[in-house]
Formats: structure tokens, C-alpha cells, sequence
């Protein structure tokens, strides 16, 4: 049986996240925006949403369905970690919890059957163990919400693009369940992780999304983004 944890941006391809380096360093390696690795620092004077268009506010248009991003958590995509055997719920769970053990299912050859997740969102602690309310507990969020992209212009994307999106590693993460259904589809502007010592990371891996896949934000996200960086350490 393969134990095995998708490296953070392994494989990476033209619309994968990459960070500018003149924006943000790290005292790691590629892999410096994962939850649990060092927190990125950004250059003083530097402007994080450089090259990112800023628009007025979030226009709702009430089309959102979730099947435009196709079935949820398929492996049949073209994102890292895609095609390789095992649905991207379950890779994410794989890259995310600690002290884990293994079970074969239908789904995954090497699906986590119990673990340990450290959430960023919350700080808390949780155990995992895999049953009938596998999903209450420990869930895999979209760092920049499908609806929030959806109306941002993931509505003109290909179906391609909009599936990559939906199972980019780099744009999930592994956390607590109940603060997962409190942020829903809401942006920064009206959601911010309890946790205030993980703002730096998810304010720098929601721009590193909205930048990977060109993306704009809405001016009151903007301000909270701009805000949650300042609390990076100075590179």
C-alpha cells in the first residue's frame, strides 16, 4: 500500500500558484505554504496584491451550481495530484493530518482511516476517524470559495480550468469542519480564520490563488488581505 503526502505544489503547470519572490520569501523550500510549514514573510514596501486587479465589491449574480466546477473531489482532473488513483478529498487528507493509518476503498487505494489534523483555522486539535460522519469533524476547504470565484470570472472560464480550480492543491486545505461552514462562500472582507496567527498564511495563499488563475478582488477584501499580511514577519 503507498502511504504517500502530495507535495504542496508538485507538478506544477501554467495556471498553478506561484508566489512572487519579490513579494514573499520563506525560510523553506517550494513547499513554504503549506499549513503546518513556516510563515511566509513579505518584503517591506511591497505591495502583496501587485498585479492583481481590485474592483469595487463582489457582484452576486445568483448563478453559482457546483457542478460547473464538475463532480466533486473527481480524480479525473488535471491538477497535481489528478489521475493518480486516489480522489482529491482524500489527498488532501493524506497531505494534511499526521500520526495517520491506511484502508483501501473504492475511491482511494491508501484513503487515511484515522489521523491527527492540527487546524490552522481554530488552533484546535482533532482526531479523524473515518466513518458515516467522516465529513462533520474534518473538511477540505477552497481557500478562494468556488462561488466567490464564480462571480469574480470563473462563470467565462473552460470547464477545464473551472475542475483544475476546484481540486488545485494549493487552493485546499484541510480544517475543522464547523469553521468551514462559517465561512461558506464569503471572502476576506466578511471572514477571517479565528485563528489569528494563521491571517499571514491565508491572507498570502488567497492571493497566491487569485494570481495564479488571474482573478480580481473585490476593495473591501482587498483592505482585509492587505491588512492580514501586514502581520507576516518583514523579509
Amino acid at each position: 500500500m503507498r502511504h504517500r503526502s502530495l507535495s504542496w505544489l508538485s507538478g506544477i503547470t501554467a495556471l498553478s500558484v506561484i508566489v512572487a519572490a519579490q513579494v514573499v520569501s520563506s525560510a523553506g523550500d517550494t513547499q513554504s505554504l503549506v499549513a503546518r510549514a513556516d510563515v511566509p514573510t513579505v518584503a517591506p514596501g511591497s505591495d502583496v496584491l501587485a498585479g492583481i486587479t481590485v474592483v469595487p465589491q463582489r457582484i452576486r449574480g445568483y448563478d453559482y451550481h457546483r457542478a460547473a466546477f464538475g463532480d466533486a473531489w473527481d480524480d479525473d482532473n488535471d491538477a497535481p495530484g489528478g489521475h493518480n488513483g486516489c480522489d482529491t478529498r482524500n489527498d488532501i487528507l493524506g497531505r494534511d493530518l499526521v500520526d495517520k493509518t491506511y484502508v483501501s476503498i473504492k475511491r482511494c487505494l491508501d484513503a487515511v482511516a484515522t489521523g491527527v489534523l492540527h487546524d490552522p483555522y481554530t488552533n484546535q486539535t482533532i482526531s479523524f476517524v473515518r466513518g458515516a460522519q467522516v465529513g462533520a469533524s474534518v473538511q477540505i476547504d477552497h481557500i478562494v470559495p468556488l462561488a466567490y470565484a464564480w462571480d469574480m470570472g470563473a462563470r467565462d472560464w473552460t470547464d477545464e480550468i473551472r475542475i483544475r480550480f476546484a481540486n488545485d492543491p494549493a487552493n485546499l486545505l484541510a480544517v475543522q469542519g464547523q469553521a468551514n461552514q462559517d465561512k461558506g462562500d464569503q471572502g476576506p472582507a466578511a471572514w477571517r480564520p479565528p485563528n489569528q496567527a494563521f491571517w499571514c498564511q491565508y491572507a498570502m495563499q488567497f492571493i497566491a490563488v487569485l494570481r495564479g488563475y488571474g482573478l480580481p478582488v473585490d476593495e473591501p477584501s482587498a483592505a482585509e488581505l492587505r491588512g492580514a499580511a501586514s502581520t507576516c514577519p518583514a523579509g
